[in-house]
């Protein structure tokens, strides 16, 4: 009987044990979560805080401001523009190589042209026509 006493005993130690240290998790987890949601509360805080600074520097009457304080701007008169004829000659092309894309385009479009010379375009999916076949 004094055996089962002790091994009722050691039973009750260890279930006590176990019990606190779960409680010890679940305390530790708890406080982190309440940390991640102070620590997500300054986040936002210090975004709500960039979000106003960056709209009193978006402000446009500030760039007005800064705009005719650092930028020597004028507003455009119609005799500052010039005449086509005045224009530099176009620069030599020193592109020897044809364009690519173009010559697929060249070919295919040509390839049309003939083919729309000849008459409709047959393929196996639609009978020919009469005295076409």
């Amino acid at each position: 009987m004094r055996i089962l006493h002790l091994l009722v005993i050691g039973v009750l130690v260890f279930a006590a044990a176990y019990v606190y240290r779960i409680k010890m998790a679940s305390t530790v987890r708890t406080e982190h979560v309440l940390q991640l949601h102070a620590d997500i509360r300054a986040q936002r805080d210090a975004i709500a805080a960039l979000r106003a600074e960056w709209t009193k520097l978006d402000a446009p009457l500030r760039l007005q401001g800064l705009a005719e304080r650092h930028l020597p701007l004028k507003p455009i008169n119609a005799t500052q523009y010039d005449s086509l004829k005045n224009l530099p000659e176009r620069p030599p092309n020193f592109n020897r190589d044809p364009d690519p894309i173009g010559a697929m385009i060249g070919t295919i479009a040509a390839a049309a042209d003939g083919a729309a010379a000849d008459g409709p375009a047959v393929t196996g999916s639609v009978p020919a026509p009469e005295g076409k076949q």
